[in-house]
């Protein structure tokens, strides 16, 4: 058995995406499709995906240590198990054979694989007491490690110390409990997970705002951003010919718009998009 899966697992597993990778297989969605997406409401982002079929992206319900934050980046996902004698064994045989010598800390073999811009996924099946898979000391090392946070389907510790680090991060999690992790046995990192009504892959793009996670796989990454693009800008058109009164409200507040705005939208961000004109130089002689 292996705690990770190999790079040709991982391609295999996520073959839709056709992009960059990393070295362990993962999806590498380019970090300026991730500077869009960080712009993008839950709900672009839901819209976009229940189009192309993907209806259960979307996981609520959580608590935040930086509420002010949203949480973008690439998924390492993990998964715990309730321990069990004999298969503890086992992964802790598999631990040794991939690197992983402290058999007690499972829970940092997942850091030890992060990178940054890296979100940590984490399942473990909603336990909070006896279940917190990070506290102050392991959270500033996600943090120094990703610079972006992580996602716990479980419990955290020491949350007043985890909420004093840098705002650049945010970790969502179930609940707080003082209890140290325990009685669990991780069961793989970068393997499907089920985060809420989510399955989660390696390599998808995790969006965390107020209301709550979207995970969008990697293929769907970059229409997401230009789907979340085009509605910005059509709000801000919108917004400037409501303003004008050139068209009413009931004109504008619609699924798809009529025609000769549709085509009045069209100019106005080609306008936009024009490059401003030098000033002509006098001439003062």
């Amino acid at each position: 058995m292996r705690i990770q899966p190999t790079p040709e697992d991982l391609i295999e597993l996520t073959s839709s995406w056709q992009g960059e990778r990393f070295p362990d297989g993962r999806p590498k969605v380019p970090d300026e499709v991730l500077d869009e997406i960080r712009l993008a409401t839950t709900e672009e982002a839901w819209g976009v995906l229940r189009r192309q079929g993907y209806e259960r992206q979307f996981a609520g319900g959580w608590r935040q240590t930086h509420p002010d934050t949203i949480l973008v980046g690439r998924a390492v996902t993990s998964q715990f198990l309730p321990h069990r004698p004999d298969y503890d064994s086992a992964v802790v045989a598999a631990g040794a054979r991939e690197g992983h010598l402290t058999p007690d800390k499972q829970n940092s073999w997942i850091i030890s694989t992060l990178v940054p811009g890296d979100v940590m996924v984490t399942d473990i099946f909603g336990k909070v007491r006896d279940g917190t898979v990070v506290g102050d000391n392991l959270s500033t090392a996600v943090a120094a490690r990703t610079g972006v946070g992580a996602v716990i389907h479980g419990g955290i510790r020491d949350y007043q110390g985890i909420s004093k680090l840098d705002g650049s991060v945010n970790f969502f999690f179930r609940d707080v409990d003082p209890t140290a992790i325990r009685d669990v046995t991780l069961a793989g990192i970068n393997i499907p997970v089920k985060i809420g009504d989510a399955t989660v892959l390696p390599g998808d793009v995790v969006l965390g705002t107020p209301s709550g996670l979207i995970f969008i796989p990697p293929h769907l990454a970059a229409m997401v951003a230009e789907s979340s693009a085009d509605i910005r800008t059509r709000d801000v058109f919108g917004k400037l010919r409501l303003a004008e009164q050139i068209y009413s409200s009931a004109e504008i507040d619609v699924g798809t718009w009529a025609s000769h705005i549709e085509e009045d939208f069209q100019r106005w961000r080609k306008e936009q998009e024009q490059p401003p004109q030098p000033e002509q130089a006098t001439n003062r002689s």
